[in-house]
C-alpha cells in the first residue's frame, strides 16, 4: 500500500502535510516544493515554446463577475463568496477564464491579434464536500496550467492541432506515452444556442479528426459554456487518469463582451479554447509519485544526489562536491552524520534518492567520486560527473 498510495509516499519523502484547520488546503514541505517548481519550469518552458505567453489574474474578483459568465449559477455553492457591506461582494476564482477575457478586453484587439494565447499557473479555490478530500488528488485550494485561446472561428483548427501536439509532447517526456481521447458532448444544464452546440461540438470533433484522434463519444458530460475533449493518460498499475483538457467556447465571450475588429472593420465575437495539459499541479505530482512509486525521474527528484563521505576525513571534499553540485543547478544533499557509511546508505534509499556520491581517501585525494546508480558504480571527476548529472535534467 505504501508504494502505491501517493499520501504515504508523501509523508516517507516528507513533501506536504495537510492541517486538520484548513482541511484540503495543502502545506507544501521543501522537498516537495522543489518537485512542483520543477514541474511548473517544465511545463512552463514547453507552453512558452508553442507560443504561449504568460499572465496572472487576480484571484478574488467580483460575484458579479462570475454571474455575468455563468459560473455562478453554475457552481455557486462550490464557491467562496466574500459578503461586503456595502453590496459589492466578492468570490475567489473557481477558474482563470474570465480574468484571461478581462485581460483580453484591456485594450481594442484587432483579427491581427488573433489568436491571442494565454496561460497561467492559476490560483483556484472550490469548496469541495469534505468526504470528497483525498491528499493531493482533491483538494480545495489548488493550481492548474490553465491556458486560454481567444481566436477566430477559423483558426479552431489549427490551434487544436498545436495543443494535441504539445500534449503528446509532455506526456511522453513524463513517462506516459499513451493516451485516450473522449469528446464530450452537451449537458443537460448549458448555456448558449442549440444551433452554437450544434456548430461548436461538429467543429471540435472535426478538429480532434484532424490532429489525427479519433475520440470516443460521452454524451451529457460537457463544460456549461461548449464541448471539451477530454485525455486521460494510464499509469503503470493500468489505471486511467483523467487530466488534459481542451474546451471550444462561444458562450463566455459573448457574454463577457469581448470583441475584436474583423478584416471587415465591423466588431465580432471571438471563440475560445479553455485547455490545460496537467490539470491540477498538485493532483499531477500524486499521479505522478504513484505511477514511480516514489522513484521519480532524475530531473524531478526533489533529493537527486546523496554526497557521501566515507569518513570524517573526507568532509572538506564531501563540503567542495555539494556546493559545485548547487552551483551547477543541481538538487544534492549531504548525509555526513556520524553514522556508518552502511546505515548513510540504507537512509538513501528509504529517502528514494536516485543516485549516490561516495567519497572516499582515494577520490578526495584526486577530486573524484564514486557515482552509483541504477546502471552501476563509476569513479570519475567531480567535473565529468557534474556534466554527467546535468544531462538527466532533460
Amino acid at each position: 500500500m505504501e508504494l502505491e498510495d501517493h499520501r504515504m509516499l508523501a509523508k516517507r519523502l516528507d513533501l506536504y502535510h495537510i492541517e486538520e484547520n484548513a482541511p484540503g488546503m495543502v502545506y507544501w514541505h521543501p522537498a516537495g516544493w522543489r518537485i512542483y517548481r520543477a514541474l511548473e519550469d517544465f511545463i512552463r518552458a514547453k507552453m512558452q515554446a508553442a507560443g504561449y505567453e504568460e499572465v496572472r489574474s487576480p484571484a478574488l474578483l467580483p460575484r458579479e463577475l462570475w454571474e455575468q459568465s455563468g459560473h455562478w449559477e453554475k457552481f455557486g455553492e462550490n464557491m467562496y463568496s466574500i459578503p461586503r457591506p456595502e453590496g459589492r461582494d466578492l468570490a475567489l476564482k473557481p477558474m482563470s477564464c474570465p480574468g484571461h477575457l478581462q485581460i483580453f478586453n484591456s485594450k481594442r484587439r484587432s483579427w491581427r491579434d488573433l489568436p491571442a494565447r494565454y496561460a497561467e499557473f492559476g490560483l483556484c479555490h472550490r469548496d469541495e464536500p469534505s468526504g470528497s478530500m483525498h491528499g493531493l488528488m482533491r483538494s480545495r485550494g489548488f493550481e492548474q496550467d490553465d491556458a486560454h485561446v481567444i481566436c477566430r472561428p477559423e483558426q479552431v483548427e489549427a490551434e487544436v492541432a498545436r495543443f494535441v501536439r504539445l500534449l503528446k509532447e509532455v506526456y511522453e517526456a513524463l513517462g506516459f506515452p499513451d493516451f485516450e481521447v473522449a469528446l464530450s458532448l452537451r449537458p443537460e444544464k448549458r448555456a448558449g444556442s442549440e444551433a452554437d452546440w450544434d456548430a461548436s461540438e461538429a467543429q471540435l470533433l472535426s478538429a480532434a479528426r484532424a490532429a489525427g484522434l479519433e475520440p470516443g463519444i460521452l454524451p451529457g458530460e460537457g463544460a456549461f459554456y461548449g464541448p471539451k475533449l477530454e485525455f486521460a493518460l494510464r499509469d503503470l498499475q493500468g489505471r486511467s487518469w483523467q487530466c488534459g483538457t481542451i474546451q471550444l467556447d462561444m458562450v463566455l465571450p459573448s457574454r463577457l463582451e469581448a470583441r475584436y475588429v474583423g478584416e471587415d472593420s465591423a466588431l465580432h465575437v471571438p471563440v475560445m479554447l479553455h485547455h490545460a495539459v496537467l490539470g491540477s499541479m498538485g493532483r499531477f505530482i500524486g499521479i505522478m509519485l504513484e505511477h514511480h512509486r516514489g522513484r521519480l525521474p532524475f530531473w524531478l527528484a526533489p533529493e537527486q544526489v546523496a554526497i557521501l563521505p566515507i569518513s570524517d576525513a573526507q568532509a572538506e571534499a564531501a563540503e567542495a562536491a555539494y556546493a559545485a553540485m548547487r552551483g551547477a543547478g543541481l538538487r544534492p544533499v549531504m548525509l555526513n552524520g556520524g553514522e556508518s557509511l552502511q546505515r548513510r546508505l540504507v537512509d538513501a534509499h528509504e529517502r528514494l534518492i536516485p543516485v549516490h556520491a561516495v567519497i572516499g581517501k582515494r577520490e578526495a585525494e584526486v577530486g573524484h567520486v564514486m557515482l552509483q546508480d541504477s546502471s552501476g558504480k563509476r569513479a570519475m571527476p567531480l567535473e565529468d560527473a557534474i556534466r554527467a548529472l546535468k544531462e538527466l535534467l532533460h
